[in-house]
């Protein structure tokens, strides 16, 4: 065979193997581009659809168990109103959360929580919030209680099937108050009354126990794991019935 058959052999050998080492290249970049528009995506839906939190204490048992986790409908309150009975996530309206020490986190398992949390996945800053059910709208009178232990809203009382309460007890909060919610601010509760420290515990606090609606980050729409505990919430508009705002 002479020298110019074999180096006209090899040309199609060398450019065939062009052409896949650039087909190689492609593929590479075209699953980098799905994986970051996917990332891009995850992040515009947290930002402003819905977003994952888990729940860090018992105060709304036993609707809400601990490490529940559940996923917020950011759209409210941006674009639906609150209602009497949505379950909240809320950025802390002032001292209602206690200093928490900065934990020691491992690197790489700090890394992954991270990029986790950025698109959604997780909730590495559920211990920065709260979440409690919004008893009280902007110009609402809310009183504990009647004769037979009730919240009153506007006058009405409201017989809570989701509240929990200590054996033997019928009254649905520790202490008696009334307060009119101001605007802009929700009255928020527990539904473990008795070990929340909700608006009536911080009644005092030089906010008086109201929550700035422009604090809410959205609504809990449904508990998404545990898988046995999966479920929609419900805000019980029949409880609220009648209530109105004034």
């Amino acid at each position: 065979m002479t020298d110019e058959m074999q180096g006209t052999r090899r040309v199609p050998t060398v450019a065939r193997q062009q052409k896949k080492s650039r087909g190689i290249k492609l593929f590479i970049r075209d699953i980098l581009l799905i994986f970051l528009a996917a990332l891009l995506i995850s992040f515009l839906i947290k930002t402003f659809l819905i977003r994952s939190f888990y729940i860090p204490s018992e105060s709304m048992q036993n609707t809400l168990l601990v490490n529940d986790r559940i996923i917020v409908n950011e759209l409210e309150p941006k674009l639906m109103p609150i209602e009497h009975g949505d379950i909240v996530v809320f950025q802390d309206p002032g001292s209602w959360l206690p200093v928490q020490p900065k934990a020691t986190v491992d690197p790489v398992l700090g890394a992954i929580d991270m990029v986790l949390g950025f698109v959604g996945l997780t909730a590495p800053d559920s211990n920065d919030h709260l979440i409690k059910r919004v008893i009280g709208l902007p110009g609402d009178t809310v009183k504990c209680c009647d004769d037979f232990g009730q919240l009153l809203v506007n006058g009405v009382p409201l017989d809570e099937p989701y509240i929990k309460l200590p054996t033997g007890v019928t009254k649905a909060t520790r202490e008696d108050f009334e307060v009119t919610v101001p605007a802009g601010k929700l009255w928020v509760m527990g539904d473990n009354r008795y070990n929340s420290a909700d608006s009536a515990f911080h009644r005092n606090d030089p906010n008086g126990g109201f929550v700035p609606q422009s604090n809410v980050v959205g609504r809990a729409i449904m508990i998404t794991w545990p898988t046995s505990r999966w479920t929609w919430l419900d805000n019980y508009p029949a409880v609220f019935h009648g209530v109105g705002s004034k």
